[in-house]
């Protein structure tokens, strides 16, 4: 039977939600919880910023991820009067396909004193749209936001009432109406605190690796680099990995209202995880960055020079020779080993997007690729060739007896560059990739030598055949080119 979920919720304006984690993620008692976040602050390192828009900051106990929020919350202008603070986090308590927002309450209640809630400004999200609800479970025990009051209690001179979200969906086109409602909110005048924590319970090492690229693909403040970052992870199947952001529907928010307009930039603050803190272990840990959105010049995509990616025979004969091996070390039931680093320079440990393709008697025979370089180069390469050999779903898997016939190619890609218009694309020197809500596809520049195709039929069969868009889907959509330098072991024999 499925959950009702009510539009609103009754209040008063005397009710308090009363804290629900005091205690356990941070002290009960005033004046230690004071002290504690005051030594935070103090320890942090980051001067304020004159117009902060957002933060995004962890929500674990405080000693783990205390020293990492306190690096956001510097960020504050403490003398800054906002009229209200949003409050974005993930549920950790309830399961529904939509966002809640807490209006049965006057004011959340921390050791520390009350924090007024704006409840007209929930009422109206209420109204904006039916993605939004008031979900009471959502809420009442729910730590990811409380956690973030006692901050901007001793940071701020003056605390402005909060709206608090919640938001239980991750399907990118109830994240856009979201983003959509909140988007006029989006301003000078209002602060948005998004609380997320990142990798969750894989080893310190790998946490290090899968927090690098999330944190990356969030610093450019692209929500496609962001997803890509997300599926690239999971693609890796990293033991004990159950995500590599509890909060990414709060961060995909936040990333949609940014590329809505208005020059603002991401900045990356710090990093640490459950592992660095004296109270942790390294077997299996919790990611923490710290981030602040400012006003500021923002990256202008369209402006920038294409960048193809340039490589010497030799660096090119070493990228071969790991993804033929890697495909040997595979079948010889070895698996994927460790690559010497001490003997690749720093062009091949640049972080590169790059396909994999293997060809049989001259038949495409498996084609697997990473478009944004969240890796090393040379760590692309061994992921992209293990999977097009044994992953493509296209093909079974390579056999140990037909590896000797099976030629390999690699294309190592520029960076995306979004475009505008079909006329800023290059036909046989651009890769396309179309973008639609959770939709994409790639045709990389060489299709087009291949096919024979013009560059609107090149544009229809990448929207129709590779993104599920339809023929004509692509004009709605967002429309990215790159690069690619392609070499095979033919061409270097």
């Amino acid at each position: 039977m499925a959950t009702h979920i009510s539009q609103s919720c009754s209040h008063n304006t005397a009710d308090r939600r009363m804290p629900a984690v005091a205690g356990q993620f941070y002290s009960a008692s005033a004046d230690t919880l004071a002290d504690d976040v005051d030594g935070f602050l103090k320890s942090a390192g980051v001067s304020p910023a004159t117009d902060l828009r957002a933060v995004i900051v962890p929500h674990a106990g405080y000693v783990f991820s205390g020293a990492m929020a306190a690096k956001a919350y510097m960020r504050i202008n403490p003398v800054q009067r906002y009229k209200r603070v949003f409050l974005l986090g993930p549920s950790h308590k309830a399961a529904f396909d939509g966002a809640s927002v807490n209006s049965q309450f006057g004011a959340y209640a921390t050791p520390l004193g009350d924090v007024a809630v704006d409840l007209d400004v929930c009422e109206s999200l209420l109204r904006a749209d039916s993605v939004f609800c008031c979900l009471p479970k959502a809420h009442d025990a729910e730590h990811c936001l409380e956690v973030q009051l006692p901050f901007l209690q001793r940071r701020l001179d003056k605390v402005p009432p909060i709206v608090p979200i919640i938001i239980g969906t991750q399907d990118i086109n109830k994240l856009e109406r979201v983003s959509k409602a909140l988007q006029p909110y989006f301003t000078a005048d209002n602060l948005f605190v998004i609380s997320s924590d990142f990798s969750h319970y894989p080893r310190y090492t790998y946490a290090l690796d899968v927090d690098g690229i999330t944190g990356r693909a969030i610093e450019k403040a692209s929500l496609t680099e962001f997803i890509a970052a997300l599926n690239d992870n999971a693609s890796r199947h990293i033991s004990n990995l159950y995500t590599s952001a509890c909060g990414q529907s709060p961060i995909a928010v936040l990333l949609m209202m940014m590329g809505n307009g208005g020059a603002l930039t991401m900045e990356h603050l710090g990093y640490c995880n459950s592992g660095d803190s004296p109270y942790g272990d390294h077997d299996g840990v919790v990611g923490y960055h710290a981030f602040a959105v400012t006003g500021g010049k923002a990256k202008d995509n369209a402006t920038e020079k294409d960048t193809a990616f340039s490589l010497t025979i030799d660096e090119k004969r070493t990228l071969l020779n790991i993804a033929r091996r890697t495909i040997e070390n595979e079948l010889n039931g070895s698996g994927l080993q460790p690559c010497d680093t001490t003997q690749l320079d720093d062009t091949l440990k640049a972080r590169c997007g790059a396909f994999v393709t293997l060809t049989s008697g001259g038949r495409l025979r498996g084609c697997i690729g990473n478009l944004i370089g969240h890796r090393p180069l040379y760590a692309t390469v061994m992921a992209m060739a293990k999977s097009a050999a044994f992953e493509d779903p296209r093909f079974y898997p390579v056999h140990k007896d037909e590896l000797d016939g099976i030629k390999i190619e690699i294309s190592v890609l520029s960076p995306l560059r979004r475009i505008s218009s079909i006329d800023e694309f290059q036909l046989g020197r651009h890769g396309l990739f179309i973008v639609k809500g959770a939709s994409s596809g790639t045709f990389l520049p060489q299709v087009a030598g291949e096919t024979g195709w013009t560059k609107e039929e090149f544009f229809g069969h990448c929207s129709r055949d590779k993104a599920g868009l339809g023929w004509d889907g692509w004009r709605d959509a967002e429309l990215y080119v790159y690069e690619a330098e392609v070499f095979s072991e033919d061409d270097l024999k």
